[in-house]
């Protein structure tokens, strides 16, 4: 397909199970549904042939694609974004459901040309019941804006892939998301993080977060438990630091330690105080909420930190003598 203007784009959706089906329904037709047209939608499937022929059959007018690396969400969105000829490149999750004006709203910082991408907020559509003693700056862990983010259209480090539209050639220019290196199964590595991180120190650009530009973000009910919120906070810290070791040794996590040492003590500080007046029970949950995060958190790194270690002294093993 050949682009007919400068500010075309193409929008990209990875999915990869019938389960979901009425959640990519969803998204598709939002993704047909903005005020500012996209160029193309494309559908991706992850390895299931039988899937991508029932949304070939039930989706006229959508591009259909198959995987072309190996499975997981980072080949699965190379696929889609290597497929497509227009100059922006926007991408969606299967479980989300884009305003009306998401295309619109997040394309307009591209005006500047240092911009390499952007990425909008993401509302929380929660299955059950929120649960109490969640604190807004973890829900980050469901997939969503969290306090601690820009209010406004601001520069920002890094912009999650189920809302992020990137500048066609910087995306080229870094060979897309790192394949073999994403979510997967049970893993969840920041394959997006990672690329933007990637993005701007080859282009020498930035991205930008537009809050308005947003979506809705299905968030199950088996994702509103506490043992959910430990097991991905685990499966964070042991994926940042398989991250930084992809990273130039001089170039830190500052967002993360900035996290650590700021918005969470924060959010403890806050909660106790609360707690103390009165203000209702579940803020000492929210408070002990971020300590335990933090703790599955800095238990998933060290582990990671070890298993790197071991894997080193592994291959860098003397073989023994015959």
């Amino acid at each position: 397909m050949e682009p007919t203007s400068s500010t075309d784009v193409s929008v990209v959706i990875p999915t990869h199970s019938e389960k979901r089906w009425a959640s990519l329904t969803r998204t598709i037709a939002s993704a047909r549904a903005q005020t500012y047209p996209a160029a193309e939608v494309v559908v991706v499937v992850d390895h299931n042939p039988a899937m991508a022929t029932r949304v070939r059959a039930e989706f006229p007018g959508v591009t259909v694609l198959e995987n072309a690396y190996a499975r997981g969400a980072s080949g699965n969105r190379n696929t889609g974004a290597f497929h497509t000829r227009t100059p922006f490149i926007a991408f969606l999750d299967d479980d989300t459901v884009a305003s009306p004006h998401w295309l619109a709203g997040q394309l307009a910082p591209f005006a500047d040309p240092s911009v390499v991408g952007t990425g909008g907020g993401i509302i929380p559509a929660w299955a059950a019941t929120r649960p109490t003693w969640l604190p807004d700056e973890l829900l980050w862990a469901v997939g969503v804006s969290y306090t601690g983010m820009p209010t406004r259209t601001a520069p920002i480090r890094n912009v999650w892939s189920a809302n992020m539209i990137v500048r066609r050639e910087a995306f080229l220019a870094v060979g897309g998301f790192r394949t073999g290196f994403g979510k997967l199964g049970d893993q969840n590595r920041p394959e997006d993080t990672e690329l933007c991180l990637r993005m701007s120190a080859a282009a020498g650009g930035r991205w930008m977060y537009v809050p308005d530009a947003t979506i809705d973000h299905e968030v199950p009910a088996d994702r509103s438990t506490f043992g959910f919120l430990m097991r991905r906070c685990y499966a964070e810290g042991r994926g940042k630091v398989q991250m930084a070791g992809l990273m130039p040794k001089d170039q830190e996590l500052g967002a993360e330690k900035d996290y650590l040492r700021r918005t969470l003590p924060r959010a403890v500080a806050r909660n106790l105080v609360r707690a103390g007046s009165g203000r209702g029970g579940y803020h000492a949950l929210q408070a002990a909420t971020v300590v335990a995060a933090v703790l599955a958190a800095a238990w998933g790194g060290g582990v990671e930190t070890l298993a790197a270690l071991f894997e080193s002294a592994a291959t860098t093993a003397p073989e023994s003598p015959a």
